[in-house]
């Protein structure tokens, strides 16, 4: 969601080399295993949030807890290909409370050219700085890979090739130790145009947590019907724990109600909780401005419902 209309670069994989991938790991030996949770997995324990500025600063993170009254224990931020991990901005967090959740996203890069190993002296490193951390981070790769708007995504790049980069990943981290990280298997809200979701299931060896983003854009959205189905089908795959991981609703008619209903709605479905994507956006339905500070009914609200949180200690 965050970069639509931001990041949208085309990724052209050749048949022959899709092929040689697909081939080349079908054949590779791959031993997963389990998926270590290195946080706390109760229902409704989790408040998160985007904001535009990190990892450059945690000064648009402070103020939004403010708003919300209360301090979130994940705070995010997006990671474009060859960036390296935040160690510096991953402290701040940490000093606040809570742990780090980002989305590394292959932005003018090759899938499979990850799923063939181009890429690993970066995702070694990476891993090596996540390690040395040594306090929990949730990493996700190619979010919303369900979906068309990204160059990852359904429609360019064939799920097995995605599924191929994302065990290649998950399996050099552990081979560098990296077992602070709780992976964020992230895809988007099921609406028309996106794909079948299990084609992109990379095996419960290597996904902690299933994330999934949507929005209330509609004044008839409810948590039903916005994450309802897609909650549902992932139950059919995988009983792995539910983050709603990139969410907000829009400045529509009604709004604190529905902001009630988002919460309620986290609690009837048990999901860990949400990440809430303050951030002001002016392009149309799909772009509006989510921050809970634009308005007075909508912050009450949001503050109501995380007050009623009981959030887990990262």
């Amino acid at each position: 969601m965050r970069s639509r209309s931001v990041v949208l670069v085309a990724v052209v994989v050749a048949v022959a080399a899709v092929a040689t991938v697909i081939i080349r790991f079908a054949s590779a030996p791959v031993a997963p295993t389990a998926a270590k949770a290195s946080l706390p997995t109760s229902p409704a324990s989790y408040l998160g949030v985007y904001e535009h500025g990190p990892p450059r600063t945690y000064r648009p993170d402070a103020e939004f807890t403010r708003a919300a009254g209360r301090q979130p224990n994940l705070v995010g931020y997006y990671s474009g290909w060859a960036e390296h991990f935040a160690t510096s901005f991953a402290r701040t967090v940490r000093r606040h409370g809570a742990a780090t959740i980002v989305q590394m996203d292959p932005t003018d890069a090759s899938v499979a050219g990850i799923a063939a190993g181009d890429y690993d002296s970066y995702l070694r490193s990476y891993a090596d700085s996540v390690r040395d951390f040594r306090s929990p981070v949730v990493i996700g790769f190619g979010h919303e890979m369900n979906a068309t708007w990204y160059s990852w995504g359904y429609g360019h790049v064939p799920p097995r090739v995605f599924v191929a980069a994302w065990r290649r990943i998950v399996t050099l981290f552990r081979g560098q130790g990296a077992d602070n990280v709780t992976w964020l298997w992230t895809i988007n809200a099921e609406v028309r145009s996106t794909g079948p979701i299990a084609s992109w299931w990379p095996g419960a060896g290597y996904v902690t947590w299933v994330g999934i983003d949507g929005y209330y854009y509609y004044p008839s959205d409810t948590f039903a019907s916005v994450f309802g189905p897609t909650i549902v089908a992932v139950r059919a795959i995988t009983h792995k724990p539910v983050l709603l991981s990139e969410t907000a609703v829009g400045p529509v008619p009604g709004r604190a109600a529905k902001i009630g209903n988002l919460f309620a709605g986290m609690r009837l479905y048990q999901t860990l909780g949400l990440v809430w994507f303050d951030i002001s956006q002016h392009d149309g339905v799909y772009h509006q401005d989510w921050r809970i500070e634009n308005s007075r009914e909508a912050q009450a609200a949001f503050r109501h419902g995380a007050s009623t949180l009981a959030l887990a200690h990262p």
